[in-house]
């Protein structure tokens, strides 16, 4: 056996060990996905930009080592919200990038920072973000793989409020002002104020923070003057104003029931005047007005032996009560006329002796009457 002399022999170990530690990584390597220590979650305002901080290194390297020539890369950002799936809003895979509006790397590829940035933000981009970091080796071997999440929360200032007068703003009644923002994260607080100057400032229990109501009460024409409402959150705030005049005269109701009074009173008055109307008509109608369904007026009966009824069943003589008698009037030389008939009385004569001509009804023979 030849044996090689001993400092050659310790070259070619040198060698082999040099060339195994240059291959070690490839086969072991482990990717480790880093963000800011103690960081979980990021609060921003709605319309500014927001980054995203996250980097990678290999188990024990330094967070500055430079990338392994034979490394690649496939990094992934997606965004998580309740109730809504899994979004994609960035990728970097074989060295192309491709994302959403508004969303970029802060470094370009190749680089072991990943981070992320989101520009213009809205309230709707709250949610989780999460980062996914695959490497790879030329071969396109999957070599290790981290990944990290990020809430983001995305505030919004309160939008301009609207400010309301609730009531009838009269000497000693109450009013309430009230004042709300339609947007607001977190939710909106309230204060109002008076401006110099008459500068004055609220509080519980006039005032709701929360609602955004000012309860005045027992008015007095000192209270006239402007009032501003102020929405605030840590982020923003914006404020609407509103203008108390206190009325000093009579009030709506007393106006109303003075006006109610007076169509009242004009009705009745109206009422009067036509019912005396109707029973002064009433009154002009003639006493004597045959109506269809009256009875007929009674005859006033006559004397007893004031008329003689002859047998035949004529009127023979009519002697009148003397105080059915028409008066007495100067007669005028009468006309010869031709003597009646001895049992029947002319009609002139008996008209001029005041008899009133009766019907009889004829009797028979027997001396019913037919």
């Amino acid at each position: 056996m030849v044996s090689l002399p001993g400092p050659p022999a310790t070259n070619l170990l040198q060698v082999l060990f040099l060339g195994l530690s240059t291959f070690a990584p490839i086969a072991c390597v482990q990717v480790e996905l880093h963000v800011p220590e103690g960081l979980s979650s990021l609060e921003a305002v709605e319309g500014k930009d927001v980054v995203l901080p996250a980097w990678y290194t290999f188990q024990g390297e330094r967070a500055a080592a430079k990338d392994k020539p034979w490394e690649v890369l496939t990094l992934m950002w997606f965004l998580e919200q309740n109730g809504k799936d899994k979004k994609q809003v960035l990728s970097h895979i074989s060295g192309a990038t491709s994302s959403e509006a508004g969303v970029s790397l802060v470094y370009s590829m190749p680089s072991r920072n990943v981070s992320l940035r989101l520009q213009g933000l809205q309230e709707k981009d709250s949610g989780s973000y999460f980062c996914s970091v695959t490497v790879q080796d030329r071969q396109g071997n999957n070599r290790s793989h981290s990944s990290k999440t990020l809430e983001l929360d995305v505030w919004v200032p309160p939008a301009p409020p609207s400010c309301h007068l609730l009531g009838v703003p009269r000497v000693g009644t109450n009013v309430t002002l009230s004042c709300h923002s339609p947007r607001s994260k977190p939710d909106a607080q309230y204060q109002w104020v008076r401006p110099p100057p008459s500068s004055q400032v609220f509080y519980a229990p006039a005032l709701d923070a929360v609602q955004g109501s000012l309860k005045l009460k027992n008015l007095s024409s000192s209270m006239s003057g402007v009032y501003t409402c102020r929405a605030y959150n840590h982020v923003g705030s914006a404020q609407c104003n509103v203008t108390l005049e206190v009325i000093t005269g009579p009030g709506a109701a007393v106006v109303a029931g003075a006006v109610v009074g007076a169509l009242v009173g004009l009705g009745l008055l109206a009422a009067l005047v036509l019912l005396c109307q109707r029973q002064g008509k009433a009154l002009e109608e003639p006493a004597n007005d045959i109506k269809e369904d009256a009875f007929a007026p009674r005859t006033l009966p006559w004397p007893k032996g004031s008329d003689t009824i002859s047998k035949n069943g004529t009127l023979s003589s009519v002697t009148s009560s003397p105080a059915l008698r028409p008066p007495q009037v100067p007669r005028r030389p009468a006309a010869v006329t031709p003597a009646p008939s001895p049992g029947r009385v002319p009609t002139s004569a008996l008209s001029r002796k005041g008899a009133v001509p009766v019907m009889v009804p004829a009797q028979n023979q027997a001396g019913s009457l037919v």
